[in-house]
């Protein structure tokens, strides 16, 4: 048994310190990354079908959430966020990227029957942003401030309109250059 188990272990090779440190990660609360990292350049489109990447949203604070219509945790976060966007609007921008590999026809009817009336949403119907932020699981929600740079990220539902992700998301809000109620969406 105990040379199976070293087998396994050399199979499997080092465990790198950063996913070490994951193991410590309390879903539902703020991850910061130290230090903070550009923004992948994948695509998206809105529902139109009109393609996107996060470079469009510099100059904004950005929370990206990555959900999908099957998944219960993501539905139980959606409210949270859609009140976040409606307190937040023109300071935030959250943008709620669907993995749903239906695309928009499925995505959207499902939004309308939420009843979201602030959230954005976008598709990402073969998960290029799940891939290029190294999503273990869905919901997912990426932090990026007003320059691009990925500062944090959130595993696991969240109460989004909270205290105390209110908190974590203020400094980002204050440094936010643009007037967003001004800034094209």
């Amino acid at each position: 048994m105990a040379l199976l188990a070293t087998v396994a272990l050399a199979l499997l090779g080092p465990v790198p310190a950063a996913v070490a440190a994951e193991e410590n990660i309390k879903l539902g609360e703020f991850i910061p990354v130290t230090p903070p990292q550009p923004a992948p350049e994948t695509r998206f489109t809105d529902l139109d079908g009109k393609p996107l990447t996060l470079a469009d949203f510099v100059g904004k604070p950005v929370v990206v959430n990555l959900w999908a219509t099957w998944c219960q945790p993501c539905l139980k976060e959606m409210p949270s966020l859609d009140r976040l966007q409606a307190e937040l609007d023109g300071e935030l921008v959250v943008a709620a990227v669907s993995e749903d590999r239906g695309g928009a026809q499925k995505v959207g009817e499902f939004v309308t029957t939420l009843g979201l009336k602030k959230l954005t949403i976008y598709v990402d119907p073969k998960s290029h942003l799940g891939h290029a932020f190294g999503v273990r699981g869905l919901p997912t929600s990426i932090v990026i401030d007003k320059k691009g740079l990925v500062v944090g990220r959130v595993e696991g539902a969240a109460e989004w309109d909270s205290e105390a992700l209110m908190a974590v998301l203020k400094p980002f809000l204050e440094s936010a250059a643009v007037p967003l109620k001004d800034a094209a969406r």
